[in-house]
């Protein structure tokens, strides 16, 4: 009787699930069809009209295709939530005994456990927990328990609290990443300038991805500077709320392109790198070529569109790369490559990467710095940003 009624509770919150995927998919359509109207509403009203009219019905017309295209990356959102989630359901009676009698003997009082199954096949464990152990139990120690228990490398996923204590509550656990990162930078400012136009950030998402943005302001000093970091803010917010980098550079392009009379025309340099699989995603908004080493050899990756903020609409390739353990990634501002392209004895820079020995991420940009800033006698003539990362396997 009591697995009849487990079987019941577990169709029900599948049900539920699946209405909530419905109720988004359907957000996503009317989306959709909104922006299909903005776009077609405008065809009727071209003809005979006065210069001054053309102007105003124009500009209408590019900021409905913005709003368009806002809600167009708006329903891809949600269609992408929708398909997140495929399943969730309670452990088996007998598993979940063995489990919450093991966690009880270490303190850990355990209420409930469920799979959260995700198309993606990564595992995710929902546990309701709490302790009576004054002072709290780590998290972490939470996981490590659970990995030994499961067989299944578990950590805490990136909304989770970091204590356990005598309130319940429920804690998510993920599968652990095939790959870790390590990331180093070396930045170098413009000779007459204070501070530097180029500026980077560096993202993490609870997917397991790493995204690196770099970004190089038109011209150099205080406003490129401000111009580079309106574009970053705008990104990592527009990344946060469920973006992918294209998308959300494709709206920051909108955003700059209507921000009125000061103009923005700023680089964008967008590399993610999924620590499961290693597979890494370039996106070139006018950057500058990234690097990618492998022991001795290099690959140079390269893109041909304008910076943002100068045409409606982003043609820019994503690149992808399968990276493996012990690979290196260098982003750098233009900077960089042109005051190696610029300067009396011509090195490949792939030569220059190839021979570098050091193995920390910072040492090896902070090395490629100084090796420029010797070929140009110390002259630094534009902003000089390297950014690099180091993949290797979790083990």
């Amino acid at each position: 009787m009591k697995k009849l009624f487990d079987e019941k509770k577990t169709e029900q919150v599948f049900l539920l699930s699946e209405y909530g995927r419905q109720k988004l998919l359907g957000y996503a359509d009317s989306f959709k069809e909104i922006a299909k109207t903005l776009e077609e509403e405008f065809k009727w009203e071209q003809g005979e009209q006065s210069r001054q009219s053309r102007i105003y019905n124009r500009k209408l017309w590019e900021n409905r295709c913005m709003l368009a295209e806002n809600l167009n990356e708006m329903a891809g959102v949600m269609a992408q939530v929708a398909g997140e989630v495929f399943s969730y359901k309670p452990f088996p009676e007998r598993l979940f005994r063995q489990i919450s009698q093991a966690l009880r003997a270490e303190g850990i009082i355990v209420r409930d456990l469920h799979y959260i199954s995700r198309r993606d096949g990564r595992t995710m464990i929902s546990a309701a927990m709490l302790t009576e152990k004054k002072g709290g139990i780590s998290v972490e120690n939470a996981s490590d328990m659970l990995s030994v228990l499961m067989d299944l490398r578990l950590v805490p996923s990136m909304n989770c609290y970091y204590y356990i204590d005598a309130s319940l509550r429920n804690y998510t656990f993920i599968e652990e990443a095939g790959f870790v990162v390590l990331t180093g930078a070396a930045k170098a400012v413009k000779e007459t300038e204070a501070k530097s136009g180029d500026n980077y950030t560096i993202l993490e998402s609870e997917k397991g991805k790493i995204t690196l943005l770099l970004s190089d302001g038109m011209g150099s000093g205080e406003k490129a500077s401000q111009d580079s970091e309106t574009v970053l803010d705008l990104m990592e917010k527009l990344m946060e709320a469920g973006y992918r980098p294209g998308a959300a550079a494709n709206l920051v392009n909108s955003a700059l392109i209507t921000g009125g009379e000061e103009q923005n025309m700023s680089t964008l340099d967008i590399c993610e790198v999924d620590l499961y699989d290693g597979i890494c995603e370039f996106i070139k908004i006018g950057a500058a070529a990234s690097f990618i080493k492998r022991g001795h050899m290099v690959e140079q990756i390269s893109g041909g569109s304008l910076p943002l903020g100068i045409f409606k609409g982003i043609e820019s390739d994503c690149i992808r790369r399968r990276l493996i353990d012990g690979d290196y990634v260098f982003l750098m501002s233009d900077g960089i490559v042109d005051a190696i392209e610029d300067c009396d004895y011509k090195e490949d820079i792939c030569e220059i990467l190839g021979a570098l020995e050091q193995e920390n991420p910072r040492e090896l940009a902070e090395a490629l710095l100084q090796i420029v800033l010797r070929k140009t006698k110390g002259h630094i003539r534009d902003d000089m940003t390297i950014l690099v990362f180091g993949l290797w396997e979790n083990v």
